[in-house]
């Protein structure tokens, strides 16, 4: 049976982790921005860690039950109402076939996952169900969910229990001021050392262009580039570069002015710089900024990058524990 949609929140959309594979094509990976966030939903609910559920920044949906099903919302502090009745994140939640799912007001970070025991069961696209707008694939006819739509659930394990909590030491969101470690990559020799220098020094802050293909962040000094004459083809702005391919955190500035976080929707190559790309492990936190949250980057050292994954993985297997 469906969950169906009464009203659909700013942007919710369908999402799992991803479509890996055709990036040299084009196609970007997509799925969840913050992956850590979608797999303990899903955890909590009994699905497998992959399966899709709805991610929804800033306000969320309001769905009608028409079975019983248990539901997680972990991720943005986004209060989850059962028929009104506020209910706790980052917990497994029985919801009654017939009543309504919605949420209260964003208390902290950007986007909450929701996952329902069973998972939504939408056809995949290139084997996916992560919504891609750009490319209309996945989701919903390749689209934010609107009011009026259902949503197919597949087949629940039944391995989940109501109250069962991620315990606060494994739950990840930003706090006043925003970190992000960086590994300088192979463009970083084009900005001066005073602006490679003063591009850690300073703070930034998240402009209003966020969204699922990257973070803009401005308030920091321009930067200075070492002069050169332009290779062929490579334009102008001596941020131009011959078109390379583009990581995935990777941060172009163009002009040197406003850097550019590269997200799971983000473009596979291009002729902007880049002067280094975020670690894996600091790539979920990206997606629960808010605009206007002050943040610095912090450069590191390939040996500190895996550290901090191999701790994000200890995070995780943490929530596994939980509920076993």
């Amino acid at each position: 049976m469906p969950i169906n949609v009464i009203s659909a929140g700013i942007m919710t959309t369908i999402q799992d982790l991803g479509r890996p594979g055709y990036y040299h094509l084009g196609i970007p990976m997509g799925g969840a921005m913050d992956r850590f966030a979608l797999r303990s939903a899903n955890l909590l609910v009994g699905n497998d860690e992959g399966a899709a559920g709805l991610e929804a920044v800033f306000l969320g949906p309001e769905l009608e039950f028409t079975e019983d099903a248990v539901v997680a919302v972990c991720g943005a502090e986004l209060p989850p109402k059962i028929d009104d009745v506020e209910q706790p994140t980052w917990t497994a939640l029985s919801v009654r076939k017939g009543q309504v799912l919605s949420f209260g007001f964003l208390n902290l970070g950007a986007r909450a996952y929701i996952a329902i025991s069973g998972g939504i069961d939408t056809p995949p696209d290139l084997g996916s169900r992560s919504t891609y707008p750009i490319g209309t694939l996945g989701g919903v006819d390749g689209r934010a969910l609107q009011p009026g739509d259902s949503l197919p659930l597949g087949i629940s394990s039944g391995k989940a229990t109501p109250g069962t909590s991620v315990p606060a030491a494994l739950r990840r969101l930003p706090g006043s001021q925003a970190e992000l470690r960086v590994l300088p990559g192979l463009y970083w020799h084009r900005i001066t050392e005073g602006a490679q220098q003063g591009f850690f020094d300073d703070t930034w802050t998240v402009a209003n262009e966020a969204d699922r293909m990257g973070y803009r962040f401005k308030g920091g000094r321009q930067l200075e580039f070492v002069p050169r004459e332009q290779p062929y083809s490579a334009g102008s702005n001596p941020s131009n570069i011959t078109d390379a391919c583009y990581p995935y955190g990777s941060i172009q500035v163009p002009d040197g002015t406003e850097p550019i976080v590269l997200h799971r929707d983000a473009v596979s190559g291009g002729g902007y710089f880049m002067l280094g790309t975020v670690i894996s492990a600091d790539m979920d936190l990206i997606g629960q900024l808010q605009p206007n949250t002050p943040t610095r980057f912090v450069k590191v050292d390939m040996d500190s990058a895996l550290s901090a994954r191999k701790n994000r993985s200890s995070m995780l297997d943490g929530v596994r524990e939980t509920v076993d």
